[in-house]
């Protein structure tokens, strides 16, 4: 058994812990209503651009756009994986990676081509370990990320899969569902989808839309003649291109509002262990000193009485 001083040491480091990780909790409650609310103030513009480009492609020549239609054989994948710069958030990341990992292991097994877009420094770290160098890696950014790196990667696998060099891109994150729970989220960007934004991301399923309102559900909504200037297959490519930014930074804000709720949850869990854990130590603590003091009493009468005889 411990001695006193070797628990009140343990109780003494499990509070300093218990702080740290009551600070971080509180931090991370802070910056999640943030990063939600940057999530959640993108997502009508994702799906208004996606709901714009599906209704314009059917008046365009669909057979002919090389954006939308797939490839006859895929021979290059390419997966982005979104991931953290942090630790501390429980299986946020682990999920992510080992759901990428194992995506790169299905593709390679048909005999297909597998490369990765590391968004974020465990994302990069991981692969780099296995000794897979991605093609593009962004650090640094993961908690505030900018329209402009989703930009260079939305840029660099269009002009990949125009060039017929990549034959499909992948996003794997984790969505935000509330504050307390993310799902991660495996989703195709090229080809691009012929379904709305709201149905890839599998929100009227899994959560109320938010837009349900303002969607096909008005009752006095008017059809009529769409012209397109300067005339359609323009609009479509402006559209395409525009869809897949938003769709990258779509998932690099929704990552980092997942992120803080993952982390808030974990630094929740590890405070509330800490303070069991205390209770726990304080319990031995107080057994053990009364135990002593029970001991030393008895050695004090036992004394007494032998000096009487």
């Amino acid at each position: 058994m411990p001695n006193l001083h070797d628990i009140e040491r343990r109780i003494n480091s499990v509070t300093s812990t218990k702080q740290i990780t009551r600070t971080m909790e509180m931090v991370a409650a802070a910056k999640i209503r943030k990063a939600s609310a940057r999530m959640e103030d993108s997502l009508p513009w994702a799906a208004a651009l996606s709901d714009m480009l599906v209704s314009t492609a059917a008046y365009s020549r669909v057979k002919d756009d090389p954006l939308i239609n797939p490839h006859d054989e895929v021979k290059h994948s390419v997966i982005v994986v979104v991931s953290s710069d942090r630790g501390l958030a429980g299986g946020f990341n682990s999920n992510a990676l080992r759901a990428a990992e194992k995506l790169m292991r299905e593709k390679e097994a048909q005999g297909i081509k597998v490369s990765i877009i590391a968004c974020g420094k465990k994302a990069c770290g991981y692969f780099e370990y296995r000794g897979i160098k991605p093609l593009v890696e962004v650090r640094d950014r993961s908690a505030d990320p900018t329209y402009a790196e989703a930009s260079e990667i939305a840029e660099y696998v269009r002009k990949g899969y125009l060039a017929n060099e990549i034959d499909e891109v992948l996003i794997v994150f984790n969505h935000m569902v509330n504050a307390g729970e993310q799902r991660l989220v495996t989703k195709t960007t090229l080809p691009i989808p012929r379904e709305s934004f709201v149905s890839q991301m599998e929100l009227q399923k899994f959560e109320k839309d938010l837009y349900f309102d303002f969607r096909e559900h008005i009752d006095d909504k008017h059809e009529g003649a769409i012209e397109f200037e300067p005339d359609t297959r323009h609009c479509l490519i402006y559209l395409e291109a525009a869809y897949l930014r938003t769709d990258v930074y779509f998932a690099l804000v929704d990552s980092a509002a997942a992120e803080q709720g993952a982390r808030r949850t974990a630094m929740k869990s590890a405070t509330d262990n800490a303070t069991e854990m205390i209770s726990t130590l304080t319990r031995i603590y107080n057994r053990e000193r009364q135990g002593a003091i029970t001991t030393e009493i008895s050695e004090i009468v036992g004394g007494a009485a032998a000096l009487e005889e």
